[in-house]
């Protein structure tokens, strides 16, 4: 019997939306046999300004378990999955702050060879998703990382419409995660966790 596929899902999340898309890409991949790992990056802000915002205060306190990401559920993992709100067209410098720490892991080949995959959310409609999904891509490629878009592989991703990786328009808060995003995040884990077994079993062939 195979090993199942090692998924670690490691994002950043302010006001919750992204802890959202993570944990339905979690759900989804462990209906799919897959051993996750849940992982939030740590945080820069200062206190002050999590306690001005009561949503970004309320999602701190209801994420406090989420324990925070190590270079090693990288490391450990078949496939990861980074999932990170828009700042600017690019990530947050809360995950960008983790990946800089990898370099050591870099290195030694220890993030070759993964399967790679991301998701995002914005405030408005044309905030920079793309952009954003793409840019993440960017370090996949210095890992020497398998890149896994969802792509438009299922009839649903017509209706979310982003091939690159599951997004959301959370609208500053107003628009809750809708079934259009979970089905999107839905679609991408299986897909990450389909890719990543077959690479694990060809290996294990070879």
């Amino acid at each position: 019997m195979s090993e199942p596929v090692k998924l670690s899902v490691i994002y950043y999340s302010a006001t919750g939306t992204g802890y959202q898309i993570a944990r339905e890409i979690v759900d989804t991949a462990e209906k799919e046999g897959a051993e996750v790992r849940l992982r939030k990056v740590a945080e820069l802000a200062p206190e002050a300004a999590i306690a001005s915002n009561p949503a970004w205060a309320a999602n701190a306190e209801a994420t406090k378990d989420v324990a925070e990401a190590t270079p090693d559920d990288i490391v450990w993992a078949d496939a990861v999955v980074f999932g990170s709100p828009t700042r600017y067209g690019n990530i947050t410098s809360q995950l960008k702050q983790f990946i800089d720490t990898l370099g050591p892991q870099w290195q030694q080949g220890l993030l070759a060879d993964k399967v790679y995959s991301g998701f995002t959310s914005s405030a408005t409609l044309h905030g920079g998703q793309e952009s954003t999904l793409l840019a993440l891509s960017n370090t996949f490629y210095h890992f020497g990382g398998i890149i896994v878009p969802p792509g438009y592989t299922d009839a649903s991703k017509f209706a979310d419409g982003n091939p690159y990786g599951t997004s959301h328009v959370d609208a500053q808060g107003q628009n809750a995660v809708d079934d259009v995003t979970r089905t999107a995040a839905q679609v991408q884990a299986r897909r990450v966790v389909r890719v990543a077994a077959a690479l694990k079993a060809s290996r294990a062939d070879s």
